[in-house]
């Protein structure tokens, strides 16, 4: 019967299985999948971009001979040893780490095109040094004193004067709860926090949007500490416990003193004081200073342990991404610096509209709508 294809039976059930649905959900807007998988039936080019399509499939994966045999992720996956912890990741991580890859890779050469030179503190620091070596190292290329935070009016304030000198540093900073703008893909932080990809012109550091916004400061942090230690990689940080591995270990140790200095804590600190008050001083999240002041020995375990239930109580009745200006949540979606590079490169005719579209997920009018938002921030400064 003309019009239908001849698809491998294992590349089907690979791109289900892959898409963490099953057959029996499938056939309500994909009727035909079962028999599809027994032979008995072929699909149409509609029928099967309509599966690619429920499966975040690309579409010339069904007209392979064999499906792929890996979904391996290019940089390292630190994981918490957790029991029910699942052993590959999702699809919705892979595909949103493949997204940005692409992003990078396209900032790379736009960068290099336009002779800018590479950043000279990607991978400044190293493993052996001090932690407080490390986050000197981060502070001065980001231009931070060392009371940064406590500063700012609020920690949305600080996390966005972070996000921005990161930005100015030339460091792209991605946050995003969501696979680019499907809204019916959301990023579970349970499964990954945030990650890095290390490059000498567009290191990239993507943050869990999906996360508690005031605990995205730490994420940040913690990439960061992966710049500058030229270390890509994936992390999680359930419960508050983080890899066993040394990068991991240490990733983190930088984060926590870059955002509670040790010295200004213990000078702070009062036993009696509330941990939502130095929380509110320090400009971070009450479990990253509940975790510092144990880990600086000023509380024991008990105490912590009794605090951090009752905070996960109160932060799962009110976690969610705001969804807010269409326009502004675009810009984190997108990362400033990247836009900006984008449009100009559409303008000058150096980078096709059809391309941008793909890189950024935005097209036609929303496109240039988005242009325009981006032009009048450069205009603001």
């Amino acid at each position: 019967m003309g019009g239908q294809l001849t698809v491998n039976p294992d590349t089907l059930i690979w791109a289900i299985t892959r898409s963490g649905k099953d057959t029996e959900s499938l056939t309500e807007s994909v009727p035909h999948v079962r028999e599809w998988l027994s032979g008995e039936l072929r699909p149409t080019l509609a029928q099967l971009r309509m599966l690619a399509q429920k499966t975040y499939t690309p579409l010339g994966f069904f007209f392979l001979t064999e499906p792929p045999t890996n979904d391996d992720l290019p940089i390292p996956y630190y994981r918490t040893m957790i029991a029910g912890n699942p052993l590959k990741p999702s699809i919705d991580l892979i595909d949103t780490l493949n997204n940005m890859r692409l992003r990078q890779q396209w900032m790379r050469e736009f960068l290099t095109s336009e002779g800018v030179e590479p950043i000279g503190f990607v991978g400044r620091a190293r493993r052996d040094m001090p932690i407080l070596d490390i986050v000197k190292i981060l502070r001065d290329a980001l231009g931070l004193a060392v009371d940064w935070a406590t500063e700012e009016q609020s920690w949305e304030s600080a996390l966005h004067k972070l996000v921005t000198s990161a930005e100015r540093a030339g460091i792209l900073v991605v946050v995003n709860g969501i696979v680019g703008f499907n809204s019916h893909r959301p990023l579970d932080p349970e499964e990954f926090r945030g990650f890095a990809l290390v490059d000498n012109y567009a290191p990239l550091i993507f943050v869990n949007g999906k996360d508690a916004k005031a605990a995205q400061m730490f994420t940040i942090a913690h990439e960061l500490a992966h710049v500058v230690l030229r270390q890509s990689a994936i992390f999680d940080l359930r419960n508050m416990q983080a890899s066993e591995d040394p990068v991991e270990q240490l990733c983190n140790q930088v984060a926590a003193e870059f955002l509670v200095p040790s010295e200004r804590l213990q000078r702070y600190f009062n036993v009696a004081m509330p941990i939502q008050v130095l929380a509110r001083h320090f400009k971070v999240s009450e479990l990253v200073i509940a975790r510092r002041t144990l880990d600086l020995g000023l509380i024991k375990r008990p105490q912590f342990f009794e605090f951090y239930e009752a905070y996960r109580s109160r932060e799962s009745l009110g976690r969610k991404e705001s969804g807010g200006n269409f326009h502004s949540t675009a810009r984190y979606r997108i990362g400033l610096p990247f836009s900006h590079a984008i449009v100009q490169a559409v303008r000058e005719g150096t980078t096709l509209y059809s391309e941008a579209y793909r890189l950024t997920g935005l097209r036609g009018e929303t496109f240039e709508k988005y242009a325009k938002f981006v032009a009048d921030l450069g205009k603001d400064g």
